[in-house]
């Protein structure tokens, strides 16, 4: 009764850990950052020219101020691969002479006692290890924060309905106005502390998944 027990309080446990919030579109974590309304000042000079939102001649459309937009050019990929392997062997032998008995051998029916034994211990072991990811795309993300050194904290996600599922892109991440290109766009490779996720909901996502048990029987709690 008590391994019945403890069975049936892992199965809950793990149960329970399998539980994961559910993805859904419009998550307050990656919901754009505003800009303030700014109070229009009152310039009793007559002029309509506002200088806080007046742009120069030589100026450019990157995203620099908070509520900016910028598109996030995905362009991950990550190869790695490894190969082991090991072999190790030992032989020993030892001899025990024929024992002495006041100078002689000791001896049954003639023949010396003696002993002898040996023994061989060998390993063998290899293992190989290939991985290869790859994501392409585009995601427009919006600046929630401009840092004292002029970096940019950008976060945004993407949602898209095919089918029976939906597939979405987050992405947040911190870059340099430096690498933004000239029509407002940055390779993800250039995004520092980026966090990246592409993933799906629906049928199609669910029957990717492997069931509570399953996990339970693939996880460390199993002891088997």
């Amino acid at each position: 009764m008590r391994i019945a027990a403890l069975i049936l309080a892992s199965l809950v446990m793990a149960g329970c850990a399998s539980n994961q919030p559910k993805p859904m579109p419009d998550d307050p974590m990656y919901a754009p950052v505003l800009p303030e309304e700014r109070a229009q000042p009152v310039v009793p000079n007559g002029s309509l020219f506002q200088a806080q939102y007046a742009d120069s001649l030589y100026s450019d459309i990157k995203a620099r101020r908070l509520g900016d937009i910028i598109t996030v050019s995905l362009q991950e990929r990550t190869t790695a691969s490894k190969s082991s392997s090991t072999e190790t062997t030992k032989d020993s032998n030892t001899e025990l002479p024929s024992p002495q008995l006041f100078g002689r051998d000791v001896s049954i029916n003639g023949n010396p006692l003696s002993a002898s034994f040996g023994g061989t211990r060998s390993f063998s072991g290899e293992g190989d290890a290939d991985q290869s990811n790859q994501l392409n795309g585009e995601i427009t993300v919006t600046v929630i924060k401009t840092l004292a050194n002029g970096n940019l904290i950008v976060r945004g996600e993407k949602w898209m309905r095919i089918n029976t599922g939906d597939e979405y892109i987050r992405l947040t991440g911190m870059i340099r106005p430096q690498d933004i290109s000239a029509d407002n766009t940055i390779p993800s490779t250039r995004v520092a502390n980026a966090r990246i996720e592409y993933s799906g909901t629906g049928s199609l996502a669910n029957v990717q998944e492997q069931g509570w048990l399953t996990r339970f029987f693939n996880s460390p709690i199993w002891p088997f």
